[in-house]
């Protein structure tokens, strides 16, 4: 039950509308894209609903297996990966969303990624040829580690950009 609900109300309005649990709106989230315990229960407690309410239907799609945080953070690890994005900005990402450390530091181990290729992909997509340019690396470095990737890995490319130009 809602905190805001109000008189059953008459006129054919939203109040004659059976109300919906806090179960029933996080199985429909679910059913939209994988959620985080920790992002179901801010959006429940948002929507207005107890906050007992939404920790037993969190916890009751758990069980069923309808929510899973493995799952989820397997999930959104993919899809970052895929949109170019390093591994710090990754684990800050997951973390953020109450994945537990040591899930964070397995997956992003066994990750079938080559950091430094991706980063450079990045680069070469962004940016297009090498540069010798000292402002224009420091551009470039910036732009890598905002996007997550280790400082030695920028470091190794943005260097490589120099290397690269001086042999013309």
């Amino acid at each position: 039950m809602r905190k805001s609900d109000k008189g059953t109300g008459e006129g054919g309005g939203k109040a004659d509308r059976p109300t919906r649990t806090a179960y029933d709106k996080a199985l429909g989230l679910l059913a939209r894209r994988e959620h985080s315990r920790r992002e179901l229960k801010q959006k429940l407690d948002r929507g207005g609903f107890a906050r007992e309410e939404a920790t037993d239907a969190v916890a009751r799609l758990g069980d069923q297996g309808y929510q899973d945080d493995d799952r989820f953070a397997a999930s959104l690890m993919r899809s970052r990966i895929g949109q170019g994005y390093g591994p710090a900005r990754i684990r800050a990402e997951l973390r953020s969303q109450g994945i537990t450390d040591a899930v964070i530091r397995e997956l992003i181990e066994s990750a079938d990624v080559d950091w430094q290729d991706l980063a450079a992909s990045q680069l070469r997509r962004r940016y297009g040829l090498p540069s010798a340019d000292p402002a224009e690396r420091v551009r470039r470095a910036q732009f890598l580690l905002r996007r997550g990737f280790a400082a030695a890995t920028v470091r190794v490319l943005t260097h490589a950009d120099a290397e690269d130009t001086d042999d013309d």
